[in-house]
């Protein structure tokens, strides 16, 4: 019995470790449309949403100050200007980095193309994916090609520009409500 209380005593300090860490170096969010669906859940009523109750996410504000951001991170950010304009709403907003500075990139019929090969999008489910298409551009240095994963229902850089990298806050490392949807990415 006394190995058993060791054991939780040890995971219970681990546990509150990682808590504090997390607290102390992440800001949290509350998912409040579908443009990331169904990666990440707003509520219903409103349009596209699949739950009952908003994720809510926790992003780190240290992580890219300790390394690059990567293709596939969801990450939060502060808008650019023309967001507030082009897409009704200002603020941070969360979409995956799907392009990275100096990278090539097309979109054909709703299929994002880097550097000329197609990219693999599993998080992309074919009934989110709209049919618009792009010529090729560069995404200039220090910028970033945010996407969300319900293309057909997200205003990000394919209307209001790249995202500078000073702009980024972070990735989000952990959805922590509801219960059912805790996650570490």
């Amino acid at each position: 019995m006394r190995g058993f209380r060791r054991a939780v005593l040890v995971l219970l300090v681990v546990a509150g470790g990682l808590f504090a860490l997390v607290a102390l170096t992440s800001k949290t969010y509350r998912v409040p449309s579908s443009a990331m669906e169904p990666t990440l859940h707003c509520p219903r009523p409103a349009a596209g949403c699949l739950a009952d109750t908003a994720d809510r996410i926790a992003v780190s504000r240290v992580l890219y100050k300790l390394r690059d951001p990567h293709r596939g991170d969801l990450a939060a950010f502060d808008t650019p200007a023309r967001a507030e304009m082009l897409c009704g709403a200002a603020g941070v907003y969360v979409k995956r980095i799907v392009g990275l500075p100096g990278e090539m990139w097309r979109v054909q019929n709703g299929v994002v193309f880097i550097d000329g090969k197609r990219l693999s999008e599993p998080y992309v489910k074919p009934a989110r994916r709209d049919r618009e298409s792009f010529p090729p551009r560069a995404i200039p240095k220090d910028r970033y090609l945010m996407l969300g994963d319900n293309r057909a229902s997200s205003c990000d850089s394919r209307r209001f520009g790249y995202v500078a990298r000073a702009d980024l806050i972070g990735p989000v490392v952990v959805t922590y409500w509801p219960v059912e949807r805790i996650s570490i990415r």
